[in-house]
C-alpha cells in the first residue's frame, strides 16, 4: 500500500485518490499531486525577523499574547518546538503544541526562529 501525501490545505492525512486527483475528506480540497504550481507548496513563510521558516523549526514567542479561551498569557521568550506550517484560519500559519497550552495556531509575525535550526 502506497502512502498518499497529506492535504496541502488542512494537513489531513486521510486523503484518497479519485481518478487523477487526490481528495481530502475533511475539508473537501481536491488537488493534482503532480501539479507543482499549487500556491500552498511554493508559499514562503517568514518569522518576525524575516527568516524563512520550515516544518520542524523551533521558534520563540517575541510578543506577549492572550490565549483565546484561557486566562493565561503566552509570554515573550516561550519556546515552541517542532512547528508545522499550515494554511490555518486567518493569518495563523503555524500549528504547534505549546507546553502548558496544548495544540494551537500561531501567527508567524509573533515568532522568531531559534538560531541553529
Amino acid at each position: 500500500m502506497s502512502q498518499l501525501p497529506p492535504c496541502p490545505k488542512c494537513g489531513s492525512e486521510y486523503s484518497y485518490e479519485m481518478g487523477e486527483l487526490l481528495v481530502c475528506p475533511e475539508c473537501a480540497h481536491e488537488w493534482n499531486p503532480n501539479d507543482q504550481s499549487d500556491s500552498e507548496q511554493t508559499r514562503e513563510i517568514k518569522d518576525a525577523s524575516g527568516n524563512v521558516l520550515v516544518d520542524g523549526d523551533d521558534v520563540t514567542i517575541v510578543k506577549d499574547m492572550k490565549v483565546k479561551g484561557s486566562s493565561n498569557t503566552l509570554k515573550v521568550g516561550t519556546k515552541v518546538r517542532n512547528i508545522r506550517l499550515v494554511a490555518g484560519p486567518g493569518d495563523h500559519d503555524i500549528e504547534a503544541k505549546v507546553d502548558g497550552f496544548g495544540a494551537m495556531n500561531l501567527k508567524s509575525s509573533i515568532v522568531r526562529k531559534v538560531s541553529g535550526n
